[in-house]
């Protein structure tokens, strides 16, 4: 399913034109699907930044980032994951798997795209998604800023806060994805910006992906992703690039979990962690513009050091 063009005229503070790349829809089918991205900025830093978003936003999230990256100099790319924004949307919820996920990122970023020395900003399933790449392709990354995210594995204890919003996310029989987001800020958003993040979504129909990512999330040790995170956080536990964790301070589903980054990543060691006051689960919304300003001077300093 493919949302309409008309449903993102207009939105509030978004003037970014859309790009899109194909990659192969992974069932075998032979068919492909459309991933979309904003690609902002010349890049006269000589670096790209890469903003992966989550659930159930879409790069919409980062629209108040990009300027302030941009105007230090860097290349922001910031796709839709499959299933949301202008992405392409599968219909049968059965059409997304974590590995689908990781796969239809993998063709679109590195394939297609060509990205390299990318200094990667993921939060939520940005984070899910991003470093099982990072894990995979090191070479890739020049360095990474972890907000609001892990890589779960299944081997401890979820969050009470997440096994709630997972029942939520099933039962609910109006998934409103605008009041969703709105729920993970510390701020009231005005109700033009929930649309906004209401307009991937015509109908329930579209939200085949939104449904399933939660049931996505491995909560058990023999999840299907289990395995192949518990082999990436061995990727990470050699990771030695600079590594920096920029956690919110008001976040129910991620809190504290910063600090395995910090004691298992080598890269995390010296780095300067930071808390971002007053933020929620989605921060970028509450305290976007200095969630990008910690990004442009941790980039800054690594260019420093080298």
């Amino acid at each position: 399913m493919r949302t309409p063009d008309e449903r993102f005229h207009d939105l509030p503070d978004h003037p970014f034109p859309p790009a899109y790349v194909v990659v192969a829809a992974g069932d075998g089918s032979g068919d492909a699907l459309r991933v979309h991205y904003v690609d902002d900025g010349d890049g006269s830093s000589g670096e790209t930044v890469l903003l992966l978003h989550g659930q159930p936003s879409w790069s919409y999230l980062y629209r108040h980032m990009i300027p302030v990256l941009t105007r230090a100099g860097h290349r922001c790319v910031a796709p839709d994951l499959i299933g949301f924004g202008r992405s392409d949307k599968p219909a049968a919820r059965s059409d997304y798997t974590y590995q689908r996920h990781v796969d239809w990122m993998r063709e679109a970023l590195f394939d297609r795209l060509d990205l390299r020395g990318i200094t990667l900003v993921c939060q939520d399933w940005g984070g899910l998604i991003g470093l099982r790449l990072v894990a995979e392709h090191p070479d890739r990354f020049a360095r990474v800023v972890v907000a609001n995210t892990f890589l779960p594995t299944g081997d401890g204890e979820p969050s009470k806060a997440f096994l709630d919003w997972r029942e939520f996310s099933q039962s609910t029989p109006d998934l409103r994805v605008g009041s969703i987001v709105n729920s993970g800020c510390r701020s009231d958003l005005p109700p033009a910006v929930t649309s906004a993040y209401d307009a991937p979504f015509p109908d329930d129909s579209f939200k085949a992906g939104a449904r399933q990512f939660p049931m996505l999330v491995p909560i058990s040790p023999d999840d299907p992703a289990s395995g192949p995170n518990r082999e990436a956080w061995q990727a990470l536990e050699q990771f030695d690039k600079p590594f920096l964790c920029a956690f919110s301070d008001q976040d129910p589903i991620t809190g504290g979990l910063d600090r395995i980054f910090r004691e298992r990543v080598p890269g995390a060691q010296g780095q300067k962690h930071t808390t971002i006051e007053g933020g929620g689960h989605f921060l970028q919304e509450d305290r976007g513009p200095e969630l990008a300003e910690t990004v442009n001077q941790f980039i800054a300093a690594d260019v420093a050091r080298s």
